[in-house]
């Protein structure tokens, strides 16, 4: 029998469905078949899931819980970025997924140990083409694909980190996947998807399924 795999997952806030990306994350992890379990917990439990030391976390949550206020209430302290990054760095794995690099404090531990963050998306979504990076260590070299998407542009501190997906569209280029270590743990960035069609696409899904298998893998 293979040792339980124990992943705690943040998903969701004002503009992305939780259910969406629960459905998305189950589906692609193919739970109910294989040994793997996810904690959904909100942000505010994160200091005591992570003392249970789960194999990753996944965050697909941005900071802020009121974004259309003038005055958006976040909910990363700067004690919680500390509880994070010491997870990371003591063996833990986190992936940053979409609005998981959204809205952070740029300065704060958390965005460093990310090595990026978004910037922007154009107001319209359109159609992104997606494929591998050269060379990487997460994604097969013939995964391309094209969804229907909100084309995150983001700053990636390529000298430190390790690109493996990239994005095109009408409005440009931009690194849509990245991974590295970070202390004992390991670290991965990824920017799609929006639309509950594009993050239920089956190349997609692949993506998303080697980006965790990446992490637990030990």
């Amino acid at each position: 029998m293979n040792e339980l795999i124990r992943l705690a997952a943040v998903l969701g806030d004002y503009y992305h469905s939780h259910e969406w990306a629960k459905e998305t994350l189950e589906k692609a992890l193919n739970i109910g078949k294989e040994d793997i379990e996810i904690d959904y917990c909100h942000p505010e439990q994160l200091p005591e899931v992570l003392r249970k030391q789960p194999d990753a976390v996944i965050l697909f949550k941005e900071n802020r819980y009121n974004p259309l206020e003038e005055n958006a209430e976040t909910w990363m302290t700067e004690e919680l970025s500390l509880v994070i990054t010491n997870y990371v760095e003591n063996g833990g794995s986190w992936l940053a997924w979409h609005s998981g690099l959204a809205s952070y404090p740029v300065e704060g531990p958390y965005v460093k140990m990310l090595k990026g963050y978004f910037l922007y998306h154009p107001e319209k979504h359109q159609y992104v083409h997606y494929k591998a990076a050269e060379g990487n260590a997460v994604v097969p070299s013939s995964t391309s694909f094209e969804i229907m998407d909100e084309h995150y542009f983001v700053h990636c501190d390529k000298g430190n980190t390790n690109v493996f997906l990239v994005a095109e569209s009408i409005d440009g280029k931009a690194e849509a996947g990245w991974f590295h270590h970070y202390g004992a743990g390991k670290v991965c960035c990824l920017t799609p998807a929006h639309n509950k069609n594009g993050l239920l696409n089956e190349n997609f899904l692949n993506v998303l399924r080697n980006c965790v298998n990446w992490l637990i893998l030990r």
